[in-house]
């Protein structure tokens, strides 16, 4: 292939990188609505934990938890809009909040639309709308 062709061809692929990793639907929600559940911009589900206490500000997954169930992660300049506020995590990174409940993704879901994590432990539930 002739550099001539690579060269807009890696262009599109840079700027579909970074719209993937973009952290904010196209509405200003760091999420989507899909099936009735809440997913992330990587079309995974997202999760809240009962141990979160609503609007407390904080997370009660951490540490070893935060591996297994990663937060949905907000820019260190991320401000709140409607439903979704920030909150700040024991490691002082942000992390998104839907009414007050931080959201997690389940790192054993392996592609969009998958549900594993949902009352996992009696604990964890798919976050909805």
């Amino acid at each position: 292939m002739a550099l001539s062709h690579t060269l807009p061809a890696l262009g599109f692929a840079a700027a579909l990188a970074a719209c993937s990793s973009m952290s904010m639907a196209s509405d200003g929600a760091p999420a989507k609505v899909a099936d009735g559940a809440l997913v992330g911009p990587n079309g995974m589900s997202l999760y809240t934990f009962d141990r979160d206490a609503a609007s407390s500000g904080k997370s009660a997954c951490n540490g070893p938890c935060a591996t297994i169930w990663p937060p949905l992660t907000a820019a260190a300049s991320a401000s709140g809009s409607g439903d979704w506020t920030v909150v700040t995590r024991d490691d002082g990174a942000k992390q998104w909040a839907y009414k007050g409940k931080p959201v997690y993704y389940w790192s054993k879901d392996t592609k969009p639309g998958e549900r594993g994590g949902d009352n996992f432990n009696n604990a964890w539930r798919v976050a909805r709308p």
